[in-house]
């Protein structure tokens, strides 16, 4: 039989019998347990006088819905619609109707919200907390407050009007609700301070912290790098009896990736997903992102197989630090096959993962590779951003790809003026590299005044470059034009610019010492009160040492080498005492600048000069043989090989060490010849011993000098 509805049944009285079949005793029993239960009987009049003795269930409900219902006519039991709408059967009917048919109220239909809405604007750019008092003389009620805490910027406007309320309630605290929204506002404006003091406030009148709480701090610790904090509010979830949600494990996952805890991340990734915790893309791109950090390879591979496992496809952005991570790690064919694979799985890749890929094919030296996604690039109109033109035009610098970069900058200068493509002072830097270094100072200035000439404000990378190249083809004057320019722009002499000025002072000659000097003075006045120092006869070594520790001291750790290889080749270019460039390189030695130059082994044993200028390679040289006739003279067990390595640079133009060297050896004569391979020199036991030995008994002295 059907079943009455619910509705139905909670107006039936207790007392009316269902059927004649329910039971055959004069007992009658509920028919369901209802609120209106206790309702009593309609009156018996209104029961008709001949009703069957056994009537059925409609029978029942049809004197009861008398009552109930409203009378209408049977007329208006199916009203046919005035104004019918055709429909078109050919077309799908609308999802809504045609905004003329609904007209939109020009504010909500809730004029608490409306007030409360223009009250939160009024109250944001209000200065004191006067105006809450004049703004709600009555008591706020709960659901308004808690409407206008959360509407109100900015952080400091909402927790202002959070101790208002706390104010107006001095007898009791306010719910958890209200603390949790004041904390997200303080997340926002990341003050930790702020938020962790009303935190204990809660644990020290007893207002309880949800997960909600904890999460809240977690992030807001994070997002204002207090990562031990981050930490200390994630044990206390634990120790409140909560499990975290999906929001505060991805935080504290990042935390344990920034602070490189890479066991504790994955630890905690384990527990997580033992407590039955679903990770969704947002850990895994954490997780890879840490161990891309470290180039951890097998940790990258642990992230895969975790994701396989869920059955869980990869997004962009997971892909993208995928990319990036085994970059860092240095696996460009796995970086190529995970970029395969993200296409046959149907994704399309944006401008970050075409930047990741042209970086890693770069740094790998894969150029034919960069070039080849390049074109994909361009025959399957995949987005193509600023940054990445740039990372092309880098790459090819790198590489001393000079024909392709200038298609890449002609590509760039034809695009629309309005676009983003359009090159600037980082585009030319590039292009005044790749000339600069080809040996093309002509053009590498053409392209500097061009730049000019288009309104690009030159950049403090662009104008080292240019001044280098202009130095090494000794054009004094145009590497002085160029600095001045770049100081009238408002560039600001960074230590490499400084580090290529003193490179300057080693290449030009007495005429126009004067006018890098001058440039140098601009700078940094205390390096050239320190040349003049290294000039001087009568300066001793511990004035040298002091000085010099002053002044690396006061430059970045990666322009500190640099520095002293270009000193050495002042010392030894300008005629200064012989003895100052191998005082500079010993200093440097001892401040642990040229760590790792000498390798011994059992049976080679080799010196590498590699990011040397050519008079710190000479020095060097020059001390390691000096070493080696003491370790003659003492009759030391000595290898059967000897080598050197300049390198070949880190494109086809910078092999200037290499030749350089090649011919330094030439005229000491020395038995060190190149193994076929550029920048490697080899000489055997005996030959080297021979030379030595000759060498010092016709000089009279150990050091050798050309």
């Amino acid at each position: 039989m059907a079943f009455p509805t619910s509705a139905s049944l909670s107006y039936i009285p207790t007392s009316l019998p269902l059927s004649s079949s329910s039971s055959s005793s004069s007992s009658t029993r509920p028919v369901f347990p209802c609120r209106s239960a206790a309702r009593p009987p309609p009156p018996a009049a209104e029961f008709p006088s001949n009703e069957n003795p056994n009537p059925s269930l409609s029978d029942q409900l049809r004197p009861l819905s008398l009552t109930l219902l409203k009378q209408t006519s049977p007329l208006l039991l199916t009203p046919s619609k005035q104004n019918p709408t055709w429909t078109n059967p050919s077309k799908p009917k609308p999802s809504v109707l045609l905004p003329h048919r609904h007209p939109r109220p020009t504010h909500s239909h809730n004029p608490d919200l409306r007030r409360l809405s223009l009250l939160s604007r009024s109250l944001s750019v209000s200065s004191s907390d006067d105006d809450f008092d004049k703004a709600f003389p009555n008591p706020l009620p709960h659901s308004s407050a808690l409407l206008l805490l959360n509407s109100l910027r900015p952080w400091h406007k909402a927790h202002r009007f959070f101790l208002w309320l706390q104010s107006k309630s001095p007898s009791s605290p306010l719910e958890t609700i209200f603390y949790n929204v004041v904390l997200k506002s303080l997340r926002a404006g990341r003050q930790f301070s702020l938020a962790e003091s009303l935190a204990n406030e809660m644990i020290h009148i007893g207002v309880p912290l949800d997960n909600i709480t904890y999460s809240t701090l977690i992030t807001c610790a994070k997002r204002c790098r207090r990562f031990d904090r981050a930490i200390y509010w994630f044990n206390k979830v634990y120790q409140a009896g909560l499990l975290p949600d999906e929001v505060t494990y991805s935080a504290i996952l990042d935390v344990y990736a920034e602070l490189g805890r890479r066991e504790e991340a994955v630890a905690l990734y384990e527990r997580a997903r033992a407590s039955g915790w679903t990770p969704d893309h947002v850990p895994f791109s954490v997780l890879a992102k840490m161990f891309g950090e470290v180039g951890d390879y097998d940790g990258i591979q642990y992230v895969l197989k975790e994701m396989k496992m869920l059955d869980m496809k990869p997004n962009v952005v997971v892909f993208n630090t995928l990319l990036d991570a085994l970059g860092k790690a240095g696996k460009p064919g796995l970086a190529r096959n995970l970029f395969d694979e993200m296409l046959a799985a149907g994704l399309t890749p944006d401008e970050k993962t075409l930047t990741a890929m042209i970086k890693i094919y770069g740094k790998s030296r894969w150029g034919r590779d960069a070039l080849d996604l390049w074109d994909r690039m361009r025959a399957n109109k995949w987005p193509v951003d600023f940054i990445l033109y740039n990372t092309l035009l880098s790459m090819c610098a790198d590489l001393g790809l000079e024909e392709d970069a200038e298609k890449l900058f002609d590509e760039m200068q034809q695009s629309d003026r309005g676009q983003r493509q359009q090159p600037d002072s980082f585009s030319y830097t590039a292009m005044i590299n790749i000339y600069g270094s080809g040996g093309k100072p002509d053009r590498a200035l053409k392209m500097f005044d061009e730049m000019l000439e288009r309104g690009v404000e030159p950049n403090v990378m662009g104008s080292t470059c240019l001044i280098q190249c202009l130095g090494k083809a000794t054009r004094i004057d145009d590497a002085v034009r160029v600095f001045n320019v770049a100081i009238e722009r408002g560039i600001k002499c960074d230590d490499r610019l400084c580090g290529c000025l003193l490179s300057l002072v080693a290449l030009c000659d007495e005429a126009d010492m004067s006018k890098v000097a001058a440039c140098l003075e601009k700078a940094n006045p205390r390096l050239v009160r320190f040349v003049a120092m290294l000039g001087d006869e009568g300066a001793q070594f511990e004035e040298v040492k002091e000085e010099l520790r002053g002044i690396l001291n006061e430059a970045n750790v990666d322009v500190r080498r640099p520095f002293c290889n270009c000193l050495i080749d002042i010392c030894r270019n300008r005629g200064y005492p012989s003895r100052r460039a191998h005082e500079i390189l010993r200093l440097g030695t001892m401040y642990g600048l040229y760590s790792g130059l000498h390798t011994k082994g059992s049976k080679e044993w080799h010196l590498n000069l590699r990011s040397l200028s050519i008079g710190a390679a000479k020095t060097v040289f020059e001390e390691w043989m000096e070493a080696l006739f003491d370790s003659i003279e003492h009759e030391e067990t000595l290898p059967q090989i000897f080598s050197v390595q300049t390198g070949s640079g880190a494109h086809r133009f910078s092999q200037g060490l290499a030749y350089a060297f090649s011919s330094y050896l030439e005229e000491l004569a020395s038995p060190f010849r190149q193994n076929g391979e550029i920048g490697c020199f080899v000489a055997m036991k005996e030959d080297l011993i021979s030379w030595l030995r000759s060498r010092n008994s016709s000089d009279g002295d150990k050091q050798i000098e050309v």
